[in-house]
């Protein structure tokens, strides 16, 4: 069928079903969400069932099921290669918390293969969410084409059609406006307007993260267009986009006796409607969400297979630790970060433990806990921290570890009487062990995992002095042929991060690998990269370029080594100066670096000059906004600092 000359899909009698069932929930509370607001599939062709294309659609629509909700409320990537290459969008709402924009997430990702069996290309809006996919690369393009969903048809008609029009045309005008003002993601506004004798008007807009912020306003105004020239006489209307979304509802302050007269009349036939279509509704979708999770699970490459249920990990009683750790006593504090505070603990049986305690006001919430929790307990590497167990009390999270006794590597190397008793063979072993480490995380694990926020504090220490990479909070999942992904929310530590995804939320193994690059050097120096600025007028990476090129580079040398090895020394300085090369590209990955740990000073390749080189702020614009960086004072739009 159609509405106003445009496809519109069928639905079927169930969700028909539900959608009238709304009507009195809609009356009251506004959008319905049970069920998709519209869906549309814009390319007749169709994919092979069982085909490598099908296989990339389906680990693309895991990512962005994961991934969506942890970023921000928005995330765009791709899967596979040449002509099975799948790209991806999902979007929430700027004003859903992260557990609601999951759910609806997790749900689009279900629904949209129902909506568009076998398409190339497809497209679904919720309430809370929308979520593309498509054969074709169409990040950051804007081609209006507002669709018009159903909902629109059921809002009843204003009572005065011209007093309304110039009311909603001023609210339309005012909520876009406000969006085209912003300078930082999510492009997301509300505003509300008085409309006398009829109520308050609220209208809604909102863009895709990918487009600029004048692409944004562009495709508002285009909607805002249609909105005017086919609802402008009802009390609700919407026009759905791929780039962008605008909406309005007039939510009623004079009919309240008229609503709870039809509430008393109709109560009892449409909650035993809404009931049973609702409950039909849930069975389907559960059905096809356990077809799909099977299907997913038949994939041998997909990375579903490797996730965990958590109670394939001990649950340690909260009592205990809380025991073990004497009550969370700032005595057994070994540390504390952005998410939260390190305790050591003792359970009863004399077994040393480290427990973190996630900070309620911390950023990481219930999402980026069990991502830790998921990707740490089936990783065995000895340059990985183990996880022992978690333990979960009300809103405390638990995360129990085996105990570091020399703590992290930013305890040693940056204290001046500790490093002394770091000699060159001990710091050279870390070094190989943090890069082990990030091989077995890139390369050799069941996953391809970035760590994203590599640095000292997260380098644990043994007793023996081996090196234990660990929080994982903010470690990504690549699927097997992905190489590179975007985000709009840039998390991790400033210093540590490479260009690429400091500016533009770009990152890979390559930014891993820089990070590696600031840790080696800072293990040669002694010194944090935060201390060169105030020392040197220089940011770290500026200052061991330029005596590298001056000839110099043994003047970078911590002083307190006494006994070393010069050519492995100078060596380890050229590997850092490789890592940390401005272009991804140039930089070795981690097996590279392995090699290059053991090759001769004249088999290494050249270093171009790094990032931030000069010293100086770079100033990079993109299309959305002015982004403004240095290696030790940076002022990042959409950056999540720890």
């Amino acid at each position: 069928m159609s509405l106003h000359g445009r496809k519109v899909v069928k639905d079927s009698p169930p969700t028909l079903l539900l959608i009238l069932s709304c009507l009195l929930v809609i009356t009251i509370n506004g959008f319905c969400s049970a069920a998709p607001l519209y869906s549309y599939c814009p390319n007749p062709a169709q994919y092979a069932q069982n085909s490598t294309f099908e296989s990339n659609l389906k680990l693309l629509l895991l990512s962005l099921s994961s991934n969506t909700s942890i970023s921000g409320g928005f995330y765009n990537t791709s899967v596979g290669n040449d002509t099975n290459q799948v790209y991806g969008l999902a979007l929430c709402r700027g004003d859903v918390n992260s557990s609601v924009c999951q759910n609806c997430v997790e749900q689009a990702s279900v629904e949209i293969l129902s909506s568009c069996p076998l398409k190339e290309d497809a497209i679904i809006w919720y309430e809370n969410c929308q979520l593309r996919y498509s054969y074709q690369r169409f990040f950051s393009v804007m081609v209006y084409a507002g669709k018009y969903p159903p909902w629109n048809d059921l809002q009843p008609n204003v009572s005065n059609p011209q007093k309304f029009y110039q009311i909603l045309n001023g609210l339309l005008n005012e909520v876009i406006s406000q969006i085209a003002s912003q300078n930082s993601d999510p492009m997301f506004s509300t505003r509300n307007a008085t409309a006398p004798g009829i109520g308050i008007v609220v209208g809604m807009a909102q863009c895709t993260w990918d487009i600029s912020r004048n692409d944004c306003e562009n495709c508002l105004r285009d909607a805002m267009g249609d909105l005017k020239g086919y609802y402008s006489t009802r009390q609700g209307g919407m026009i759905l986009d791929t780039s962008c979304d605008l909406m309005f509802q007039v939510s009623s302050t004079t009919g309240s006796r008229r609503i709870v007269i039809i509430v008393i009349s109709v109560i009892v036939p449409v909650l035993v409607l809404l009931a049973g279509s609702c409950a039909y509704y849930l069975w389907r979708r559960k059905r096809r969400k356990g077809v799909f999770a099977d299907e997913k699970m038949k994939e041998t490459t997909t990375p579903q297979q490797n996730q965990i249920d958590l109670s394939e990990l001990p649950l340690i009683d909260f009592d205990t630790i809380k025991i073990s750790t004497n009550n969370f006593s700032d005595t057994n504090k070994l540390g504390q970060g952005g998410f939260g505070t390190v305790y050591k603990g003792i359970l009863p049986d004399g077994k040393e433990i480290a427990v973190k305690r996630l900070s309620r006001r911390s950023w990481q919430g219930l999402e980026e806990f069990k991502n830790e929790v998921i990707l740490i307990a089936k990783l065995q590497h000895r340059n990985l921290v183990r996880l022992l167990g978690c333990g979960l009390e009300g809103e405390e999270k638990l995360l129990i570890y085996e105990f570091m006794p020399n703590i992290s590597l930013d305890f040693f190397i940056f204290d001046p009487i500790k490093s002394s008793q770091l000699d060159w063979r001990t710091r050279y072993n870390i070094v190989d062990g943090i890069a082990r480490g990030l091989v077995y995380l890139h390369e050799d694990s069941r996953f391809k995992i970035i760590h994203r926020d590599l640095k000292p504090s997260n380098v644990l220490l043994d007793k023996e002095m081996t090196a234990k990479i660990s929080d994982f909070g903010m470690a990504r999942i690549f699927c097997e042929d992905q190489i590179i992904a975007n985000t709009r929310r840039v998390v991790g530590t400033f210093g540590y991060m490479s260009p690429e995804y400091a500016m533009e939320g770009i990152f890979s193994v390559k930014s891993d690998v820089f990070s590696f690059g600031v840790i080696l050097l800072e293990i040669i120096s002694g010194k944090r990269n935060s201390s060169y600025l105030k020392e040197h007028g220089q940011t770290l990476l500026a200052y061991v370029w330029r005596l590298w090129n001056e000839g110099k580079a043994a003047d970078f040398i911590d002083p307190l080594l006494i006994t070393y090895s010069r050519t492995e020394v100078l060596n380890c300085i050229k590997i850092g100066l490789l890592c940390v090369q401005r272009d991804a590209e140039d930089r070795p990955t981690m097996s590279d670096v392995i090699v290059m740990l053991e090759s001769d000073w004249g088999d290494l390749p050249l270093p171009t000059e790094p990032a931030f080189a000069l010293g100086r702020v770079i100033t990079q614009t993109d299309q959305s906004s002015t982004v403004i960086c240095s290696v030790n004072a940076i002022n990042i739009s959409d950056v999540t600092v720890r």
